[in-house]
């Protein structure tokens, strides 16, 4: 007798299998530390605003990295690592790519799991969206301009910014906070996760997860959205981005999937540090759609 279905026609252990990319992907140590040295890199080398408080929680913090032209269109950036490890220093690099094509990058950080719950998360990220549009003629940018991406675990938060009522969250927030996101080998419903070893960490209830899942909520405004799955993701992450890209595409909003060749889940985001890669171009070219269709909405 085999174990029995906890996922669709997945089992207890090929669902964990599903979900586990650091065994999946063993070098993803060194990954990490590569992140790592080229983000330590950037900070010396850019001009930055670091660990700038936007909450009480020591872990609601942003760095900026200001485009050098005046009124740049932003490019919030959130962390990965399944909600419980990195931090938005393992991404500083990401402002390479973005500052010479005259944009902006946010970094944004939440607590960990289990230091804090899925809710914490998500409010802490929206603490910080909030934040970069309240002040983003502080560091020269255009609050009107904000575009929001993220990987892997940061691919969820960041489509939960374009499910977010903003004046509800806000009594001064636009609706259209918002204006287009990107999800790199993102996640879009937790309830697998829930039910995979990840939730040992998480501690996430059926409606906890729900409430957390981009691919079950409303979308009011048709923003474009960018994902990028890598090529050697496991059966589930594919599913995934290819079920987000029906649901947008079944709501008639601008929507494109795109599979960089020969990438796995940690590599794919290792372009973002060349202002010349084929994924920042892609990134770009959904930034200028999105203030587009910003501006026909608006008339």
């Amino acid at each position: 007798m085999g174990e029995a279905k906890v996922w669709r026609d997945y089992d207890q252990s090929s669902l964990d299998a599903q979900y586990n990319n650091r065994i999946r992907f063993p070098d993803y140590k060194a990954r990490f530390a590569a992140w790592a040295e080229w983000s330590a890199r950037t900070r010396e080398s850019q001009d930055a605003r670091l660990d700038v408080a936007v909450g009480p929680h020591p872990g609601e913090r942003v760095d900026v990295f200001p485009a050098p032209n005046p009124g740049a269109p932003i490019h919030v950036f959130i962390h990965g690592g399944y909600w419980y490890s990195l931090d938005k220093s393992d991404y500083s690099y990401v402002a390479e790519g973005m500052a010479p094509n005259g944009v902006a990058t946010v970094l944004t950080n939440h607590v960990l799991a289990p230091h804090g719950s899925m809710d914490e998360i998500l409010a802490q990220t929206r603490a910080a969206l909030a934040w970069t549009w309240r002040n983003a003629p502080d560091f020269g940018a255009d609050p009107s301009r904000i575009f929001v991406s993220g990987h892997s675990a940061g691919g969820q938060l960041a489509m939960m910014m374009l499910a977010t009522d903003w004046p509800a969250y806000g009594s001064d927030l636009p609706q259209g906070l918002v204006k287009g996101a990107s999800a790199i080998s993102g996640l879009f419903e937790l309830e697998p996760i829930r039910l995979s070893y990840l939730n040992d960490t998480l501690r996430m209830d059926a409606a906890m997860a729900a409430r957390n899942s981009p691919a079950l909520l409303a979308y009011q405004r048709p923003a474009p959205l960018l994902l990028v799955p890598g090529a050697d993701e496991s059966d589930e992450y594919r599913r995934q981005s290819h079920d987000m890209a029906k649901r947008w595409h079944d709501l008639g909003y601008p929507c494109e999937m795109y599979v960089p060749a020969g990438l796995d889940h940690f590599s794919v985001v290792d372009s973002l540090i060349d202002p010349n890669a084929e994924l920042v171009a892609r990134l770009l070219a959904t930034m200028d759609t999105a203030w587009i269709e910003e501006s026909h909405a608006d008339h």
